[in-house]
């Protein structure tokens, strides 16, 4: 009875973290390397039992001890994304300003777009961004949309990079973005959204960006991008995510129905997109 028990617990265990891994890894680029490995691998162990491969069953566990290692290069970006949320800072709360933050990101994103004017805006939840912080110049001052829009004119000292805004205000300006190094990315993304994509896949931010040639808006949030939004969608995103839910997970699933941010509504609008500027 004991050893049922033992076993039936194991067995729990493990499919926690199977599930745990499964869902951390979902929505990400390491997820298809996952699912291949796990096949590559279950179909070899199998095989070598069923034709009683000996020698090619010592070969891979040997290989056995050089797979953690690959497995921590392959994977390095979701692993340092998981350590980075273990020491998540307090969540991108402002209890009685938040929907003014918003509106003001909002009217000055709707300014920039119109005059088609490039900008990079990163809205900091939980994880920190110090380090992206130091790379560009210190500001801390209050979100003002003119004073947000002024910073992205094109010649003055401030408009190349990206700003971080966080607790409802302008931390730093001209920061450095680490650029998404995703091989199946749109050949027509430029280095913003890449760099928008890049700080998502590191942290949890919000990321907006302007393009300087359609002055279409678009949204990257945990490896994910969305083009061709409107004010009014990204209002109803941005107060979805930059607010203090139950978790990460009660968050994003607001988010998802403000906004579809999934591969198909990423299609979506994408088409959307290439509509609008053929028209």
């Amino acid at each position: 009875m004991a050893a049922w028990v033992s076993i039936l617990v194991q067995v729990a265990v493990l499919s926690c973290a199977f599930y745990y891994i499964f869902l951390f890894f979902r929505g990400t680029r390491g997820a298809q390397v996952l699912v291949g490995l796990a096949l590559v691998i279950i179909v070899m162990i199998g095989l070598t039992r069923l034709f009683n491969l000996d020698e090619l069953n010592w070969l891979l566990s040997r290989f056995s001890v050089y797979l953690a290692v690959a497995l921590l290069i392959i994977f390095q970006p979701e692993i340092r994304r998981a350590l980075a949320e273990l020491g998540k800072q307090p969540a991108f709360v402002v209890p009685v300003d938040r929907k003014t933050v918003v509106d003001n990101i909002v009217t000055a994103v709707e300014q920039l777009a119109e005059h088609r004017i490039g900008a990079l805006i990163a809205i900091e939840r939980e994880i920190g961004t110090r380090a992206i912080q130091e790379s560009g110049v210190r500001i801390d001052t209050q979100v003002i949309p003119d004073l947000l829009a002024t910073i992205f004119f094109p010649h003055t000292p401030l408009h190349d990079g990206g700003v971080i805004i966080s607790g409802g205000r302008i931390m730093a300006a001209r920061c450095i973005f680490p650029l998404s190094q995703r091989t199946e990315l749109h050949r027509q993304l430029g280095t913003r959204h890449r760099a928008a994509i890049g700080l998502s896949e590191e942290t949890d931010a919000v990321i907006v960006v302007v393009s300087e040639e359609t002055g279409t808006i678009s949204v990257s949030y945990r490896g994910r991008l969305s083009r061709g939004l409107d004010g009014v969608r990204l209002r109803r995103f941005l107060g979805a995510l930059l607010v203090r839910g139950r978790g990460p997970e009660s968050a994003w699933r607001r988010a998802q129905g403000q906004l579809d941010l999934t591969p198909e509504g990423i299609a979506n609008s994408e088409n959307r997109t290439k509509e609008e500027s053929s028209v």
